[in-house]
């Protein structure tokens, strides 16, 4: 079922899909010996912290640490010499790998004091006062200012304020229609074109095309590559999609309906899949894609309808649509509209499936179906988002001889329960459902042979 742009069509579904189409010169003196400076150590730095810096600044875990301090100290110094130095501050900047304080100043009789604190003074022509000054002269034009000049900053480091442009001229006429002083000002060349993120969240709203409308089920990675899972019913392969805010978002992978009803779309690198769930607006965090049991509570978000809750009725389900039958969907009590397909199923902080099709609304009630999402993993060699329990296992099928054993599919199995398969034995590392191609032997995330 379709909604063209934003025309709501009322009606009821029956067994329907739920898609809706629709450069002064500095001088600077020698530099003053520094006072010697304590080599503290952060003791305690946030968890991951100091592996980042290991592999993004090339430290040592120790570097790392006593860079953490000294950035510490150099602001509160920071913060006690510009109010001492006044309007005779130039701005201040760290360097070097263990961070050591720079403090510029257009007085230099204020060196020696700036020394004392254990920072390198800097005498600059220009005081940071009359830079910020320059900057917000360019900010009250913001809006007229050429596409091919982003980028502008006060770069206490040159006593100056850049403006980044690929066009040098164009960029001159923007900073004389500001009125700031010209001769604060650089127009540095440059490429740079400056674009925003965005989050791929189950439950929101993506275009298909120039028309239909449908909803992320769950974001997922291949690789490198970032994307979500979504029905297959809203997009044929090589259709593109855009952001619920229309930015172009990427294109369908691989799409199967009927017979099946999934897909995966590739976002492009302005999008980041988040293991989020549009719950009201809130973000509810995926852990993972344990499949519930029937009876249990679960929960739908939909672009159209937001967020529902009802029940598990019926896994394995086949349901016929005007466009053909589809398999081994699971069926719900949960209640669904147009622009609701492909949204996200989800028990607790457990990845269900994507919304399919149904019968009835949310004003009524209705029957909902979706299609497991782990089965979409599988067939695509997608990665679910999650945090807590680590990624959703994307096992390969291998060929096993002389399987047999106690492990069977579709078994709901617990941390520490044990199988025998093959010949061998093995201990479940993660809890969760078996699925065909997950055999203990493919999936070492999840059994430790023993």
């Amino acid at each position: 079922m379709f909604r063209r742009n934003s025309l709501i069509v009322a009606g009821v579904l029956v067994a329907s899909g739920l898609t809706i189409p629709i450069g002064a010169a500095i001088a600077e003196p020698a530099p003053a010996a520094q006072a010697p400076a304590a080599q503290a150590v952060v003791a305690d730095p946030p968890p991951g912290l100091v592996a980042a810096m290991q592999r993004d600044l090339g430290l040592s875990a120790e570097q790392a640490k006593t860079r953490l301090a000294n950035e510490q100290r150099a602001g509160r110094t920071e913060s006690s010499l510009r109010g001492r130095l006044g309007d005779r501050f130039g701005g201040a900047w760290l360097t070097g790998a263990d961070a050591k304080l720079v403090v510029a100043t257009t007085d230099s009789s204020a060196a020696s004091a700036i020394a004392a604190e254990g920072a390198q003074a800097k005498v600059v022509k220009h005081p940071y006062a009359a830079l910020v000054d320059a900057k917000n002269a360019l900010d009250r034009v913001g809006s007229r200012a050429p596409k091919t000049a982003p980028v502008w900053y006060v770069d206490v480091q040159s006593n100056s304020v850049v403006v980044l442009s690929s066009e040098p001229a164009a960029a001159e006429k923007f900073v004389a229609a500001s009125g700031a002083d010209r001769s604060l000002i650089r127009v540095e060349r440059s490429d740079e074109q400056p674009q925003t993120f965005y989050d791929l969240r189950g439950g929101d709203a993506y275009y298909i095309g120039s028309g239909s409308r449908c909803s992320i089920g769950f974001p997922v990675t291949r690789g490198t590559t970032q994307g979500f899972v979504t029905a297959g019913h809203c997009g044929s392969t090589g259709a593109s999609t855009s952001g619920s805010n229309r930015v172009a978002q990427g294109s369908f992978q691989g799409s199967s309906f009927p017979g099946n009803d999934y897909a995966w779309v590739a976002a492009n690198s302005n999008w980041t899949a988040q293991p989020w769930v549009n719950q009201n607006g809130g973000n509810l965090t995926v852990r993972g894609s344990n499949v519930a049991l029937v009876g249990a509570s679960i929960c739908r978000s939909g672009s159209t309808t937001g967020w529902h809750c009802g029940t598990v009725q019926q896994h394995n389900t086949s349901v016929t649509y005007s466009q053909g039958t589809v398999y081994e969907v699971t069926r719900t009590s949960v209640c669904a509209e147009p622009g609701d397909s492909g949204g996200s199923f989800i028990s607790g902080d457990q990845a269900q499936g994507v919304t399919s099709g149904g019968s009835g609304n949310c004003s009524s009630g209705g029957t909902t179906y979706y299609q497991p999402v782990n089965e979409i993993l599988s067939v695509y060699g997608l990665t679910l988002k999650t945090t807590g329990n680590g990624p959703s296992p994307t096992p390969t099928p291998t060929q096993t001889n002389n399987p047999g054993g106690t492990w069977q599919t579709y078994t709901a199995y617990s941390a520490g329960a044990t199988v025998t398969y093959g010949g061998a034995t093995y201990r479940c590392l993660q809890a969760h459902t078996s699925l065909p191609g997950w055999e203990p032997p493919n999936v070492p995330a999840l059994w430790q042979r023993l």
